[in-house]
């Protein structure tokens, strides 16, 4: 099944397959409700809100280029222009463990020095163990609060990377 999802930039055609993602994997590990990303406005037109020139948002796709699986970055809200946030990194279970998450990062952070970010934050809960330990394999650190104006009050873990 490996060879059959690819990762791809997002269009406008995936909003509604990339919102359902979204809406699907986030009540998995109890993210629902007011101070968390299922409640953004952005949830439903992701592509218009990523469309930018210093953001992105790529997904992952099955072999009917269907969105199961999805990620971007754009300036943290509140911060100073030199940090981006890594956000809405979100797996269908048949996108999970093909490796998919580390390559969705690595294309993500190479986008942001690219796009001329000096660091990338990530905001998310400690019940999504995988993700936490990804993050931290492929160098974040954990910080002891949370940096910007994301609005995520849900969110208790809080990640770093300088690029």
């Amino acid at each position: 099944m490996k060879s059959t999802l690819t990762i791809r930039p997002m269009r406008a055609t995936d909003n509604p397959k990339v919102a359902q993602v979204i809406r699907t994997v986030m009540p998995e590990f109890g993210c629902v409700g007011e101070g968390y990303s299922i409640e953004d406005p952005e949830v439903d037109a992701m592509f218009e809100a990523y469309n930018g020139d210093k953001s992105c948002f790529h997904v992952v796709v099955n072999e009917q280029d269907e969105a199961i699986g999805c990620g971007g970055i754009a300036p943290l809200d509140g911060g100073d222009g030199t940090v981006c946030e890594l956000k809405k990194m979100y797996f269908l279970q048949e996108a999970r463990g093909h490796g998919l998450g580390g390559q969705m990062i690595d294309l993500l952070i190479t986008e942001a020095k690219r796009l001329g970010f000096q660091q990338c934050y990530l905001e998310t809960v400690t019940r999504m163990e995988s993700a936490n330990a990804l993050y931290q394999k492929r160098g974040f650190k954990l910080l002891e609060k949370n940096m910007g104006c994301t609005g995520h009050s849900g969110c208790d873990s809080f990640y770093v990377l300088n690029l």
